[in-house]
């Protein structure tokens, strides 16, 4: 389907989010920077766990307030709230005024916010658009998700430290002007019936529905050993705006890129993570295809073992060096491993649900992300008690647990397998 052909809904959440995408990948990779230097590495590891808390409570809540209130309302509420926090975060770095702990709440609210958004943006699509479509539709989002990724950074290292108060500006403006947009362009597209189960449903039987789900994981030991090794390995890809943007801040100063005869290219700390930032980016756009059609030719247990010691040898890379050119090798290395799991995760996923609970299953692999994304900041005050080299070898030894635990996985998996097999 192309883009023309699209409901106006999507047609304007592509255009909306895209420029909200590319001012939001301005600052935020440099924000565990700036609380870093405000607050400590310590305390800002720890503030940043009791952030994405939140998040996870609030992402719990998302999918229900889009089924009971709607997806268009919930979207605009969701960028009105991102909108009013990005404000009072302008204001808490501004010229007149300074205050890390308002800013680190606001940051706080704009997640909660956000996780409040793209449940319902993406329950949207499934309103409007074919299942036979869908997949299309997703990866045009994604790819111009990636395309910020390339493009934000790289502006981000010339205006964060000097505009960083005109920056959050221009975010909260767009956040606004995206919710102008939905209420005037786009239309409710919750299902009738829909609206009707979720009148007299109170609350929190959703939260208690929602944890009773997750008992899925106790009684499959294959489900198991696959978010617990998706947990363990998140440590790793979960430090590109965590743990990587405070190393590279103060490991790199002021070092040449590129020497062309009377023309140098001069990086410092800031803009050299968000050159690597843009690198990773970059490579996803261009090479997801490819590489998931490159990994459909090898077993799933090879890829997503050899994925993990991948992540491992890119975390032992980081640590030792301190040269840009040395790091962007190490980022390479570290974008194979995202990319030959990119494509086969959730097919995986769909092998281990049974038909009838593929919807819980899907919920509770979700886990992966929230809890490593919950886990991950530690890293930040670890730099502190055991320095550098020690954190990069920890995350490589959880990433090489990952890999072992894979593979009991696989083994387990395909004994029950022939079991099948032998029964039917």
């Amino acid at each position: 389907m192309r883009i023309r052909d699209w409901d106006r809904n999507l047609k304007v959440r592509l255009f909306g989010e895209f420029l909200l995408n590319i001012t939001f990948w301005m600052f935020f990779p440099f924000l565990t920077i700036y609380f870093a230097e405000s607050f400590g590495k310590g305390l800002a590891g720890f503030l940043l766990i009791f952030s994405q808390v939140f998040s996870v409570l609030a992402s719990l809540l998302g999918g229900y307030f889009a089924d009971r209130f709607g997806r268009k309302r919930m979207m605009v509420v969701a960028a009105v709230g991102q909108g009013v926090s990005y404000l009072l975060f302008s204001a808490a770095v501004s010229p007149w005024f300074t205050s890390p702990i308002i800013g680190f709440i606001s940051f706080t609210v704009v997640g909660i916010f956000s996780s409040f958004y793209y449940p319902a943006s993406q329950a949207m699509i499934a309103d409007l658009v074919d299942e036979k479509e869908r997949s299309n539709i997703f990866a045009v989002f994604y790819t111009s998700i990636n395309i910020a990724v390339v493009i934000g950074p790289i502006l981000g290292a010339i205006f964060y430290v000097h505009y960083r108060f005109q920056l959050l500006v221009a975010v909260a403006i767009i956040c606004i002007l995206l919710a102008l947009l939905l209420t005037k362009l786009a239309r409710e597209t919750l299902p009738v019936h829909t609206k009707k189960v979720q009148h007299n449903e109170k609350w929190y039987s959703f939260l208690k529905n929602q944890v009773a789900d997750y008992k899925i994981i106790i009684q499959d030991k294959v489900f198991l050993l696959y978010i617990t090794a998706g947990i363990l390995v998140a440590q790793t890809f979960m430090q590109l705006d965590l743990l990587l943007p405070v190393y590279i801040k103060e490991k790199v100063d002021h070092q040449t890129l590129l020497d062309i005869g009377s023309w140098k290219l001069t990086l410092h700390g800031e803009q050299a993570f968000g050159l690597i930032l843009s690198e990773n980016g970059l490579l996803v756009a261009l090479f997801t295809v490819v590489v998931t059609r490159w990994m459909t030719k090898y077993r799933e247990r090879n890829v997503f073992v050899v994925a993990s010691i991948i992540y491992a040898i890119s975390m032992l890379l980081f640590s030792r060096t301190e040269m840009i050119w040395g790091m962007m090798i190490a980022m390479a290395v570290f974008t194979l491993a995202e990319l030959m799991t990119a494509g086969l995760a959730q097919s995986f996923i769909s092998k281990l649900a049974p038909d009838h609970m593929r919807g819980q299953y899907f919920a509770a692999a979700g886990l992966r992300h929230t809890v490593g994304r919950t886990i991950a900041p530690i890293s930040i005050p670890l730099t502190v008690w055991v320095g550098y080299e020690w954190t990069f070898m920890i995350l490589s030894a959880l990433a090489l647990l990952s890999a072992l635990l894979y593979n009991m996985m696989f083994t387990i998996y395909e004994k029950q397998k022939i079991i099948q097999k032998s029964v039917s």
